[in-house]
This record gives structure tokens, C-alpha cells and sequence, in this order.
């Protein structure tokens, strides 16, 4: 039996990325997947991909109301949710003296807002005994440098993680963050080049990336999905509460 047959799991931003890969491995272990994506065209793109177990609801997790409709299709479906992925996550770049009002409030409303929301609007639906996970980051625990409000974001999220497994405790619903290091997803391009603007941003950011992980080299978002199928199964029935690092020993060393 695979683990998490006759499960239903939502993953928010799952048309791309971790979302993605995450989705392909649960759905590889008999899961029926809901993904969350703000384009219309890559989310088609990935429910194509993903095949007949899974179903596509466009919506920015910045906007309880879209969230309102994540959710309404889930029960529209007749299913109650197992495993809930909150996911979804933005990025901007910009040291302290440059960081302006509505990057602060783009990230805190996607970043932040998104994953309380996102958890809070899944527990009528959602299962004792299920599991949340959340995507936190080695961010939260080290300095670096332009990225310090997505940082502390990640570590506020890191925090929801302990409060929130004690909260559910009384339904046994496990929660419990997962932490990627530099991860080889669309979005590494982009702060590639907000990092080291100019023609080689890939590749200087790649080699700066070699020089301070120890397994000198970008996680893989199939590895970051394996820690977070981990968490979705039966595997981590003891586990709540916990942050679980794939980083490449950067945080760890």
C-alpha cells in the first residue's frame, strides 16, 4: 500500500516549484491533490501534468476570499482534506534602507497573512489526525543580506509551526514546518539576478551558492517534496512541532 492512499492533500502554489514536485510525489502515493496557483495558463499546464487526481483552483492566497474558494471546491467535491501544504511564497529583495511600504506589505500579506489564512480556512475540512505543513526556510535561522523581511517572515512561520501543534493537539493534527535551503525552482533565477544584477547573475549566485553549502549544490524540489511527504504520512506519526532542514547541511555545519 502506498502512503497516502485515499488521502485528499491542498498545496498552495503547487503549479510550479516545490508546489509542483510536491504534488507529483503525493499523487505518486495515492493521494487526490488540490493545487493553488495565481496563473491561469501554468496552472493548467500542471494539471495536465498531474493527471486525473488532481484538480486546479486559480487564487492568490493573499486574498481570503480566494482562499474561501480553494476550499469551497474542496467541498463542492465531497472530500474532506487529509494534508494541508501552505506553500505559497513571494520573495523581494532589498537591504533595510531600501525596503519600501508596499514590499513590506506584499510580503506580509502573501508570506505571512497567506499561511494563517491558508491553515485557518482548512480546519472545518480538515481531519483529526491530519497534517499541516508549512514551508518555512534556512533563512529564518542565518543572516543574508536583502532578504531580511522574508527572513523574519520564515521565521514567524517556523514559530507557527510549534504554536499551532499545540493548539490542535486535542484533534491530533500534526504540524510541523519544512526548511529549504537555495532550491532549483523558477524562482532562483529571478533572485539570482535581484542578488548579482548584470549578464552572469545565474551563474555568480550558482557559484556563491557552491561556496557556502556543503553539499555545494542547489537542493532539487523533489527532495524538499520527499521531506514533505515525510510529514504527510503515517512516517512522522510522532512528529509535530518540528522543523525539518533540506538545506545541504547549511544550517546544520
Amino acid at each position: 500500500m502506498t502512503l497516502l492512499t485515499g488521502k485528499t492533500a491542498v498545496i498552495t502554489g503547487g503549479s510550479t516549484g516545490i508546489g509542483l514536485a510536491t504534488a507529483k510525489r503525493f499523487i505518486d502515493e495515492g493521494a487526490y491533490v488540490f493545487i493553488t496557483g495565481r496563473r491561469q495558463a501554468e496552472l493548467d499546464m500542471a494539471v495536465k501534468e498531474l493527471g486525473d487526481n488532481a484538480t486546479g483552483v486559480k487564487g492568490d492566497v493573499s486574498k481570503p476570499e480566494d482562499v474561501d474558494r480553494l476550499y469551497a471546491a474542496v467541498a463542492d467535491s465531497g472530500r474532506r482534506i487529509d494534508v494541508v501544504f501552505a506553500n505559497a511564497a513571494i520573495l523581494e529583495v532589498a537591504r533595510i534602507g531600501d525596503v519600501t511600504e508596499e514590499q513590506l506589505d506584499y510580503q506580509l500579506d502573501v508570506d505571512f497573512k497567506g499561511v494563517v489564512f491558508t491553515v485557518q480556512k482548512a480546519l472545518p475540512l480538515l481531519n483529526d489526525g491530519g497534517s499541516i505543513i508549512l514551508n518555512a526556510s534556512t533563512t529564518a535561522a542565518r543572516a543574508s543580506d536583502g532578504i531580511g523581511v522574508y527572513a523574519a517572515i520564515k521565521a514567524a512561520v517556523r514559530s507557527f509551526a510549534r504554536t499551532w501543534a499545540s493548539e490542535l493537539r486535542e484533534r491530533k493534527i500534526r504540524v510541523n514546518a519544512v526548511s529549504p535551503g537555495a532550491t532549483d525552482t523558477p524562482g532562483i533565477d529571478t533572485l539570482a539576478r535581484m542578488m548579482f544584477p548584470g549578464p552572469d547573475a545565474e551563474e555568480q549566485f550558482e557559484g556563491y551558492q557552491r561556496s557556502i553549502v556543503p553539499m555545494a549544490r542547489y537542493g532539487a524540489p523533489e527532495e524538499v517534496a520527499n521531506a514533505a511527504l515525510f510529514l504527510a504520512s503515517d512516517l512522522s506519526s510522532f512528529t509535530t512541532g518540528a522543523d525539518i532542514p533540506v538545506d545541504g547541511g547549511i544550517n546544520q555545519i
